[in-house]
């Protein structure tokens, strides 16, 4: 969610690399549902981009059928590695939309320091700081992909915290105990772990924390190799493997609640991309996302067939 391609001279280097020259034809074989009666986007050729992960690509997905359900021709460009390649494909009008997180925007691409805390809000403040941009952003969903610390049942059972202040509070009475492990980004992100210390009053030493890779993380929470672990809400292992999610009592982390971004120019051209996409973005929440997202990370399905199937289940399409 929060990673990046590299940028040279305002420039994407490599486009390649952030997956930007790459795409192939959608070709679901979908007519309207809920979404795209009358086909109101018939003639269009509209290209949708994700970032890489897993729920990026269900979402990425999930928007490409709901424009061929409404009658365009899709060119698929999900998949890109990285947060700003992705959004700088929209910005250009390389791609014309992708759900973005509202979070990301607000932080990584717009550079504010200190997130809202209200959900709609901070919607709003994204929404109307990036029209400058080109960008119009959608109204948002209840799917709010957010970081947390998770630890496994027997540790839950062992030191009983629910919350992020009860994690400061048992680092400071037993250090030895919080023994955490995070990815190299949310180690040193303003709005991962250092910010997070210093909002509930840690101070982990170094020797407590480990850094890897994402995947790595759930499995090794999961056998208490480290008592925490950084997780993202909407990730389906949390449920699969039954970890406790630390509540963020002082609301630290900012909302990444998913949103359509839309290249402005391509909306202008074709406005009902917009209320297309509103039956979609309305049924997407965190119980959703986590379902969806284990069909693929726990259970190995493919991301777009999960969000085909998803949608015709929801009488999204048909």
């Amino acid at each position: 969610m929060k990673r990046t391609c590299l940028l040279l001279a305002g420039t994407l280097v490599a486009a390649a690399g952030c997956g930007l020259t790459s795409g192939s034809p959608m070709v679901d074989d979908v007519s309207p549902g809920t979404v795209g009666k009358g086909e109101p986007l018939k003639g269009a050729h509209l290209t949708v981009t994700s970032k890489e992960f897993t729920e990026q690509l269900i979402l990425g997905a999930m928007m490409g059928i709901a424009f061929e359900a409404a009658g365009a021709d899709v060119l698929d460009r999900t998949g890109i590695q990285g947060s700003i390649g992705a959004r700088e494909a929209v910005k250009s009008g390389d791609a014309d939309g992708m759900y973005e997180y509202t979070g990301t925007a607000w932080i990584t691409y717009l550079g504010n320091s200190k997130p809202i805390t209200d959900p709609l809000k901070q919607w709003q403040a994204v929404r109307d700081a990036d029209l400058k941009n080109g960008i119009t952003w959608l109204p948002p969903s209840a799917l709010n992909n957010t970081y947390a610390l998770a630890m496994n049942q027997a540790n839950f059972k062992k030191y009983g915290t629910k919350t992020l202040s009860e994690v400061a509070a048992l680092a400071k009475k037993d250090p030895g105990a919080v023994t955490v492990c995070v990815e190299s980004e949310f180690a040193n992100r303003a709005d991962g772990l250092p910010g997070m210390e210093k909002a509930y009053g840690m101070n982990l030493p170094a020797k407590n924390i480990t850094q890897m890779d994402t995947g790595i993380i759930y499995t090794q929470v999961k056998k208490g190799s480290c008592t925490y672990g950084e997780v993202f809400t909407t990730d389906g292992r949390i449920k699969s493997m039954n970890l406790a999610v630390m509540a963020d009592d002082k609301k630290f982390f900012p909302n990444y609640n998913a949103a359509p971004e839309i290249n402005t120019k391509a909306l202008k051209k074709w406005p009902a991309i917009a209320r297309v996409l509103a039956p979609v973005t309305k049924k997407l929440n965190n119980t959703v996302a986590q379902t969806l997202n284990a069909k693929v990370d726990v259970d190995g399905e493919d991301p777009h067939q999960v969000a085909l199937d998803w949608m015709k289940a929801e009488g999204l399409v048909k």
